[in-house]
């Protein structure tokens, strides 16, 4: 009995011992793939950087805690208090995180600066198989300024959430394609700058085409690879109302071999050209929403085809390739 207790105090040693060893071998590598993005030039690919990064969470949780990250691509900067994240070893598939505020956004082209604040801002991503089963952002008490002189409130919401779900049915394993559902809500937005208050926005969307591994989707082939499968992006309804104004709007657009955008996208709206005179001025009013019918409302039908956009038969701006042509 004396041996077998030893035996067994020598086999849990031995994998106590091992599993530490593996660990910090693990968390090894999460460091220097982090550690790797900040060698990127911040112009083809974004650098991602951390003054302060630690790995813990030993020894069930890979816990990766960023203090004062920085994203730098091309002329835009963005800085973060903290942004932490954590995979537990019995689900490896799904990713926590969370990130302290307020983000600060410099333009160096524009000029800009921007703040966003927040109490609470979350996410989570679950894969099934490299393929995202589903992936959520959660934002509470948001506050985004200018701070450029001084501090001036842009737009605030108590809520704001971003959903992305697989569509399982429109998986297709032997072209290695999937698509993807998206949801967002932003609740009670206020925006002093056209008085809009206790406004509600929903925007539901679908993009098919992608690849139904999350690993690929950095190949600077992609959008072509899109294009070539039939990818589109569905505007299944977008949807802003307040107390006296609505806003939907639904289509659909591809990209033509060239990169070009082509579709349409239908918009409706009532109460709503005349809230934005200081956002968007005559003819363009016009051009993007419409004129009104006989009950007031407005209607329009902006359509993309050959690098412009088209109101009606009007070209009203031109767009560029999304990628160079073959």
């Amino acid at each position: 009995m004396k041996k077998r207790i030893i035996i067994l105090g020598s086999v849990v040693i031995a994998v106590v011992a091992l599993w530490s060893a593996a660990w910090l071998v693990l968390a090894g590598m999460v460091k220097q793939n982090i550690d790797a993005q900040a060698l990127a030039d911040g112009v083809t690919a974004p650098r991602f950087t951390c003054e302060t990064l630690d790995v813990g969470g030993f020894p069930f949780r890979f816990d990766v805690d960023c203090v004062k990250a920085r994203i730098t691509s091309g002329d835009i900067v963005i800085d973060v208090p903290d942004i932490r994240a954590s995979v537990r070893v019995y689900a490896p598939t799904h990713l926590l995180a969370s990130a302290k505020g307020p983000l600060q956004l410099t333009d160096a082209f524009t000029g800009t600066r921007n703040t966003v604040a927040w109490s609470t801002l979350e996410a989570s991503v679950r894969l099934d198989n490299w393929r995202i089963a589903r992936a959520s952002v959660s934002g509470k008490q948001l506050v985004w300024s200018d701070t450029l002189m001084g501090e001036t409130v842009i737009a605030q919401a108590p809520l704001a959430e971003v959903h992305l779900f697989d569509i399982p049915e429109q998986h297709d394993p032997q072209r290695r394609l999937a698509a993807l559902s998206g949801y967002l809500l932003a609740e009670n937005v206020t925006y002093p700058g056209i008085t809009l208050t206790d406004t509600k926005a929903e925007v539901q969307l679908e993009l098919s085409g992608l690849p139904d591994d999350v690993r690929n989707w950095g190949d600077p082939n992609l959008l072509p690879s899109m294009q070539q499968a039939g990818g589109a992006l569905k505007v299944v309804a977008i949807r802003g109302t307040d107390a006296t104004s609505t806003l939907d709007a639904q289509g659909e657009l591809k990209l033509d071999p060239q990169g070009m955008l082509e579709g349409q996208i239908n918009i409706a709206s009532s109460g709503v050209a005349e809230r934005i005179g200081p956002l968007l001025a005559e003819p363009w009013r016009t051009l993007v929403l419409g004129t009104p019918g006989a009950d007031g409302a407005y209607s329009n039908q902006l359509n993309f085809r050959a690098g412009g956009i088209y109101s009606g038969l009007v070209p009203i701006a031109a767009l560029p390739s999304l990628y160079p042509a073959p």
